[in-house]
């Protein structure tokens, strides 16, 4: 008998596949309390209602309490599972709008680059409040799942900080091991990897079949594959730097200083197959799309069957499996990001990596990994000082901190001269002071300082998709579908 809680449970698509994910564990069917919480009463009353479906139409006599109040939902909670977007989509949009004027040009925005920057000092401040009501009112020892971007940073702040165990999960790792196993002709279960680095900055530093170490061989391979046209940056990196990296074109690119600071260049490395090529913005369009698809669109989701929750219906997302493998003591092994405590022996024992793991009954045992290939921690390396210093500012409010973060930032610095930076970020405070509690005394300054205004906008255009029309979606009703918990991820805080 254990509870847990889902933190920004409006988050449809994701909260649902996640509840799901656990109860296909025969020992959670009976006895586990589910808590949902949202700030967005219209969503959270949704998506209740059509997990409680699931559940009902499983046979399961488990009953989800709903409420607005975290705290009630966090009472006596021994999990507690984190997937807030704070600010929704209207501080996204600054996020990647306002760097445009000043010729940073972003994909995604929200693990590094000026936009995961901002996007860190949102959530942040937000993380710390739940990890205080963890503290207070959950179950000695809850450890808290961060599902929530920028995820070095936000797992960081919460074990530095919020006093609480805290691991960040993503799937980064999951979808290159496939493309890996693709290239290679085999299945991905035969194909044993180890992957380290930092969480969106992975990298496959062990690829090994039947005992066979093959990574020497491995960018021939990838280069042939029926993928390599869509993984022009990936590719290009792996044969400077000699391993292959977790993230796809858009998001590898705007953590590095090379690929998007000339406009006239990003045609080489950019497609239109897809938003997550590089496209201006991508995930901004991407997200507004879902979340205007899922508004039309969620009445028909309970007129369809209900999910079953049978094994082949799991996702690989870590969570469940975590929580599986601590109740049961059935081992799982992962990559979760951690505090790196001498685990990658060349990068500061205070970051957080993304490192093989496991889950059993005794806990999570973290090997150690020893040095990163050097080129591969040297490009980490510049990235953890950006996370620090965006960390530490978001954490005590200092502005000069702030700024430091922007001008370490290989993109950002590429691009703009420290004048530019300084004047962008006091832009991007005043545009999101409402989610900023924290700096409301420097976005007052910021305003004074905005009223004569010393550098001059260069905006880029971007590349850029056309949004699509819901008319436009229904006619790929089931991809559109798919996408919705990008969308509703939006809906917190």
């Amino acid at each position: 008998m254990f509870k847990i809680a889902f933190i920004g449970a409006g988050s449809i698509g994701f909260t649902r596949q996640l509840l799901s994910d656990l109860l296909t564990v025969p020992e959670f069917q009976k006895d586990i309390e589910i808590a949902f919480t949202d700030i967005n009463e219209n969503n959270l009353q949704m998506v209740t209602r059509l997990c409680q479906r699931d559940i009902d139409e499983n046979g399961l006599s488990i009953k989800i309490h709903a409420t607005l109040d975290r705290r009630e939902a966090f009472q006596n909670a021994k999990y507690v599972i984190n997937c807030v977007r704070v600010g929704m989509l209207e501080a996204f949009a600054a996020d990647v709008e306002i760097p445009l004027k000043y010729g940073v040009d972003q994909c995604v925005g929200d693990t590094l680059c000026i936009g995961g920057i901002l996007y860190g000092q949102r959530g942040i401040h937000t993380i710390l409040e739940f990890c205080k009501d963890i503290r207070e009112v959950a179950a000695p020892g809850c450890i808290l799942l961060n599902y929530s971007n920028p995820n070095a940073m936000m797992t960081w702040a919460c074990n530095k900080y919020g006093q609480v165990e805290t691991y960040g999960l993503c799937h980064g790792v999951t979808h290159g091991h496939a493309q890996i196993a693709q290239a290679l002709g085999r299945d991905p279960k035969d194909v044993d990897i180890i992957c380290a680095g930092l969480n969106h900055q992975t990298w496959y530093i062990s690829v090994k079949t039947d005992g066979v170490e093959r990574t020497g061989e491995l960018y021939d391979y990838m280069c042939k594959a029926d993928f390599a046209k869509d993984e022009s940056i990936r590719l290009d990196v792996m044969k400077n730097f000699g391993f292959y990296s977790t993230e796809s074109n858009g998001h590898l690119s705007e953590y590095l200083m090379w690929y998007r600071k000339r406009p006239e260049d990003m045609e080489k490395w950019i497609n239109y197959s897809n938003w997550i090529q590089g496209e201006t913005a991508g995930y901004l369009r991407v997200c507004k799309e879902s979340r205007n698809w899922f508004e039309t669109d969620f009445p028909n989701w309970l007129k369809e069957p209900a999910m079953k929750f049978t094994p082949e219906k799991r996702s690989s997302e870590h969570g469940s499996h975590i929580i599986e493998s601590l109740e049961t003591g059935r081992t799982y092994r992962g990559h979760f990001n951690v505090m790196n405590n001498g685990t990658i022996t060349n990068l500061p024992d205070e970051c957080v990596v993304e490192v093989p793991c496991y889950a059993d009954g005794n806990g999570i045992s973290i090997p150690k990994v020893g040095d990163l290939p050097l080129g591969c921690a040297a490009i980490c390396s510049q990235s953890v000082w950006v996370q620090k210093l965006a960390m530490e500012a978001a954490v005590h409010a200092d502005i000069n901190l702030l700024y430091q973060a922007a001008m370490m930032d290989p993109l950002t610095g590429a691009v703009c001269t420290p004048d530019e930076i300084r004047q962008m970020v006091d832009e991007m405070l005043v545009a999101e002071a409402r989610w900023l509690p924290q700096y409301q005394t420097e976005i007052e300054k910021a305003k004074k300082r905005l009223e004569h205004k010393s550098v001059p906008y260069r905006p880029v255009k971007g590349f850029t998709l056309k949004a699509k029309t819901v008319e436009e979606m229904a006619a790929e009703k089931e991809k559109y579908r798919a996408m919705a918990s990008a969308a509703a991820k939006e809906n917190v805080k």
